[in-house]
């Protein structure tokens, strides 16, 4: 059997793996495969994620309420992987919105899953979480230049079968024993009315002004999700090369999580988020006065910033100041608002965005990340995370 560590390792790595597949290139495979305008399936994608903010917020938890996480873990990828086949046939606008509303409500869950995994490890083994969570970054690395490769070779149809073949492979990995804390099934005791989690969240010192945050700071890479593969196949560059470029940021992140538990360990939860909307800001602002192919590259850099810190600072605020029965909840909010609704209230606007001009997508998304630099002065001395 092997040590949880490593269990929490290949769980990230199973997860991200389809995660670098759906995420920057769902988008793109609907308009070149399925034939949508950007419009079009800017309209599916966010409909996709507001169904996933329902989900992990309101279904997540009722789940993790009444089953163990192992087994919220091995529903969920099976489910998911159902639903990615019905997408092989040829369907017409509203089926394809049916399907990605369904899939984009069960898939996404995997994640707060494996990451209230994490949180739960932390506390009874004392894992390092940004050791593990670094191979989901490497997976994601993989699943990109994967998807660059046979996107070049074969076409955009490719994209669909890898994220089949993904969650075919995740699902068999969930179905092996896991760690023994993700195995306890919750008691009685446990299952308190959600109503009553969420008002505990919020009563704890400084949790609303962090979900804040995140929720801004991660809606901020809206553009960069659902348009950052068209917007380099509209300045001309090669399939394979596309795969690359993103593949940069993926690259700093997976170093930044490396060292993210020495670097960061011993700084405040404020400070990183400061780090993350400057360096969030900078990045949007490059690409919208620098369309370029060589400025889009050097601003993948930055991801580790924007992305990395933020997220990592969530994970070290919940950590350590939440108790063990919140985390799921904290976890799911964090997935439904952050990691969904936000990106998804900012995909139409980008969508709409980008038809005038694409740099205007990547522009609108200061409206989130400036603010968040605001915020944090005003409320780290009051809150003191």
């Amino acid at each position: 059997m092997m040590n949880n560590q490593r269990w929490l390792s290949i769980s990230f790595l199973a997860f991200f793996f389809t995660w670098g597949v759906f995420l920057p290139y769902w988008t793109g495979w609907l308009t070149i495969e399925k034939g949508l305008t950007v419009t079009a399936a800017s309209v599916i994608m966010g409909a996709g994620m507001v169904a996933r903010a329902l989900s992990t917020f309101l279904i997540f938890p009722y789940m993790t309420q009444r089953i163990s996480l192992i087994r919220t873990m091995r529903w969920l990828s099976f489910s998911a992987l159902i639903l990615a086949l019905l997408y092989l046939p040829n369907s017409s606008f509203i089926v394809l919105l049916v399907i990605t509303i369904l899939f984009s409500a069960i898939y996404p869950m995997i994640l707060p899953a494996v990451e209230s995994g994490a949180s739960i490890l932390i506390k009874t083994d004392r894992i390092h979480y940004g050791k593990s969570r670094s191979f989901g970054s490497f997976a994601y690395t993989v699943a990109l230049l994967i998807i660059g490769a046979a996107t070049a070779i074969w076409s955009e149809q490719a994209i669909l079968y890898l994220m089949i073949a993904g969650l075919a492979a995740s699902t068999l990995f969930f179905m092996r024993q896991a760690p023994a804390a993700l195995q306890v099934n919750p008691v009685k005791t446990d299952k308190i009315k959600y109503s009553s989690d969420i008002k505990a969240l919020f009563s704890s010192k400084g949790f609303a002004v962090v979900l804040l945050l995140v929720i801004l700071l991660q809606g901020a890479h809206a553009s960069y999700y659902n348009f950052g593969f068209i917007f380099l196949d509209d300045l001309g560059v090669n399939g394979f090369y596309i795969g690359v470029i993103l593949n940069i940021a993926v690259i700093f992140e997976i170093l930044f999580f490396i060292q993210a538990d020495k670097w960061l360990g011993n700084m405040r939860v404020s400070t990183m988020f400061l780090i993350a909307g400057i360096g969030s800001t900078v990045r949007w602002l490059a690409i919208f006065l620098f369309p370029f192919t060589s400025v889009f590259i050097g601003s993948q850099l930055l991801h580790a910033a924007s992305f990395g810190v933020a997220h990592f600072a969530f994970i070290k605020f919940i950590s350590e100041k939440l108790p063990h029965h919140q985390i799921a909840a904290a976890q799911g909010m964090y997935a439904a608002f952050a990691m969904s609704l936000s990106t998804a209230i900012l995909t139409f606007p980008g969508g709409y965005l980008y038809d005038i001009s694409p740099r205007l997508a990547f522009l609108g998304m200061i409206v989130c990340t400036v603010p968040s630099i605001f915020i944090v002065f005003l409320t780290r001395k009051k809150y003191a995370y």
